[in-house]
């Protein structure tokens, strides 16, 4: 009980032996009954003496006796209820001073502006890794039940993945739930799979397919993140908040985790095409007229793999020619 009062093991059971024994016992009698060292012991007294647990007896020179427990708890809490007040009070300090540090920055000039210092719109337009990372910051550090996330590509850079890193392990200390799409390529890029693991170890949840529409960072169901070209990220970013637009974006990350596997577990082939899951996803997005670059891209692998893998399709067709390979593919309903 007192332990949670801010009292080790140990200095809590000398004062409950001391209250309990009124007569008072010597250093090595309390070691001896309480299975202690006596240097432990003289701590505890040490330590029962600064909080004013303890008194001079007046029966006994030298010796000490315990204050009532009932008083003994009430000095207890009331010095904790001291310094709470005192953390309070730099805390609003604190604030006061953040928040004229985040209304100076987000005035012109600074490069803050639009990021959140003045009224939320339905959309806002961030261009450049900076002003992209600072926003995620924000909105992640208010998020109080969900973060979603679509991690397209097969590697990502040391420190997109330190950056991703530092914002889970704040939003998981919170008891946000964390749900995470990797690619099934994720396993070719070590630093990147060492993540997603870190990131399950954690408490999170990472599941993979093998290709994913855009990438995509959803908060609370209320904010997301998204390329402003899915195409071409570096051109910048958007942060959406109207209705329509988490509803329809909530629903696809759902349908997408809903056919998603576990990290680390492998998509069988299908039995009656033989092809992988990552195969079928490749002829789909050929089948659309991607190039071999762009569904290289969707996919998160080299462009050597992607013709690899339609070289190997098109031998287990029988075809000469993409085209072939194409119109063989749809008449076996491997599309």
């Amino acid at each position: 009980m007192l332990s949670a009062l801010g009292l080790d093991t140990s200095t809590e059971a000398v004062y409950r032996l001391l209250a309990a024994r009124p007569e008072g016992w010597g250093v090595g009698q309390m070691a001896e009954r309480l299975g202690l060292g006596e240097q432990h012991v003289r701590d505890a007294l040490d330590r029962l003496a600064e909080l004013s647990l303890l008194r001079r007896s007046a029966d006994r020179p030298g010796g000490w006796r315990a204050i009532h427990p009932e008083l003994g708890l009430h000095l207890l809490l009331r010095r904790q209820q001291d310094e709470l007040e005192q953390r309070r009070r730099e805390l609003d300090e604190t604030h006061v001073a953040v928040t004229r540090m985040i209304a100076d920055l987000a005035e012109p000039g600074t490069g803050f502006a639009g990021e959140g210092g003045g009224e939320e719109t339905d959309s806002e337009r961030l261009i450049g890794m900076d002003a992209i990372q600072s926003r995620l910051e924000q909105i992640a550090n208010k998020a109080t039940t969900s973060v979603c996330t679509f991690m397209p590509g097969g590697g990502h850079s040391p420190a997109s993945i330190e950056a991703a890193r530092h914002n889970d392990a704040q939003i998981l200390l919170r008891g946000v739930e964390v749900r995470t799409v990797c690619l099934d390529s994720v396993r070719n890029s070590a630093p990147t799979l060492e993540y997603a693991r870190w990131l399950t170890e954690s408490g999170g949840e990472v599941r993979t397919v093998p290709s994913l529409p855009l990438r995509m960072i959803l908060i609370d169901g209320a904010s997301a993140l998204v390329p402003l070209d899915p195409s071409d990220t570096r051109r910048g970013a958007v942060l959406l908040h109207a209705a329509g637009a988490m509803t329809a974006l909530s629903t696809l990350f759902e349908q997408v985790w809903a056919v998603a596997l576990p990290l680390g577990a492998q998509h069988a082939r299908d039995e009656g095409t033989g092809l992988t899951a990552q195969e079928r996803e490749l002829l789909t997005l050929l089948a659309k007229g991607l190039t071999d670059e762009t569904a290289a891209g969707r996919l998160g692998v080299s462009l050597s793999t992607v013709r690899r893998s339609m070289a190997s399709i098109m031998e287990r067709l029988g075809a000469r020619s993409r085209f072939e390979a194409g119109l063989r593919a749809a008449q076996a309903g491997w599309l």
